[in-house]
């Protein structure tokens, strides 16, 4: 399984970012798709997941109502629509899949597969 991430960049608080996610060599529909962050000295924090077979989501309260996650079945690609972004937003993004498990879908170290991840900087 590959995942490299994409999109990240500087940005004004109140604006918006779209991060991408191009995956391959994974089962479509026995994987769910994450994205996740790491802000300076915090552990790493599950954002949003799609199940990519149900096309289910599930968002942590921070991000709900101001982040999306959708993919594109065509290209193979994972987005993350982020708006209304805050200052305390800025981190290093990072996408990741796993297989079905009992633990929690934003649970981070529960996935297997890691891109190296995308910097998102809101000032």
């Amino acid at each position: 399984v590959q995942l490299v991430e994409s999109g990240g960049g500087s940005v004004q608080a109140g604006g918006s970012l779209r991060l991408s996610c191009a995956a391959s060599g994974y089962t479509y529909n026995t994987m769910c798709m994450g994205w996740f962050r790491q802000r300076p000295g915090k552990d790493r924090e599950g954002l949003a997941v799609l199940w990519i077979g149900g096309a289910t989501t599930t968002y942590a309260d921070s991000v709900k109502g101001r982040f999306i996650i959708t993919r594109d079945k065509t290209k193979d690609l994972v987005y993350l629509q982020m708006n209304s972004l805050k200052p305390e937003d800025t981190a290093m993004y990072y996408c990741a899949t796993r297989r079905p498990k009992t633990a929690g879908l934003l649970n981070a170290p529960s996935y297997d597969y890691w891109g190296q991840g995308t910097q998102v900087t809101v000032s």
